[in-house]
Formats: C-alpha cells, sequence, structure tokens
C-alpha cells in the first residue's frame, strides 16, 4: 500500500533518488539527508504507515526491527554500539509521516552526564 504524496513511498518506488543501505522485498534502508551522526540510516516498511501507531501488523513491526541489527553490521556499528529512535507524530518531530526507525552511531554520544565517557 502507497500514500501518494508520502516522500517515503516516493523514495520506495524509486521515483526519488537516495542512497541505499539495504533493500528487500518488506523494507528499504537509506542514508538520512541530515545526519545527527556519522552514521545515520533509516530503515522504512515498504508499504506505508503513518507511524508506529498506525495498527501495524506485529509481523511488519518485528521484520523492521529486526532490520536494524543488519544496517548495524553493513555500517560497521554493531559492536561499537547504536541508537535505535522512532518519532511518533507532531510532538515527537516525526517530519515525514511514513512510519520509519533511525539507526545513529559511528561515535559516542554524549549522555548529558560529564562523568560519563
Amino acid at each position: 500500500m502507497r500514500k501518494e504524496d508520502c516522500l517515503f513511498c516516493k523514495i520506495v518506488a524509486g521515483e526519488i533518488p537516495s542512497t541505499k543501505v539495504y533493500e528487500d522485498e518488506r523494507v528499504l534502508a537509506f542514508e538520512d539527508v541530515s545526519p545527527q551522526m556519522p552514521v545515520h540510516t533509516l530503515i522504512v516498511p515498504k508499504d506505508h504507515y503513518d507511524n508506529i501507531g498506525d495498527g501495524v501488523p506485529d509481523e511488519e513491526l518485528g521484520y523492521l526491527f529486526n532490520t536494524v541489527r543488519k544496517v548495524a553490521d553493513i555500517k560497521g556499528i554493531a559492536e561499537s554500539g547504536y541508537r535505535v529512535i522512532v518519532n511518533t507524530n507532531n510532538d515527537a518531530q516525526q517530519s515525514v509521516h511514513h512510519l520509519h526507525v533511525h539507526v545513529l552511531g559511528g561515535a559516542p554520544m554524549n549522555s548529558g552526564d560529564p562523568s560519563r565517557k
């Protein structure tokens, strides 16, 4: 299923170019155009869901999150560590309303606590 005015649906369809990291029949992973870390990859289901609360079937969510490790391996951050983020709706700063997972890593992340490194 596709939403015609959705940026990520257009990327999945190949109508808008992206830097692909991983693709199979159910998901597409590509580089974020405004990375917040040295590694900032987005993983999207090929079917359109507005967000994680949009009645996404359990098997689809499981598949999406199981792809995170594959992307971390491809990007070389599986062992050093990475952060996984899913923003949901406007208050959480979801900028594209197509379910997507951010995989961030490639450098130490600041915890906000100066005693931690």
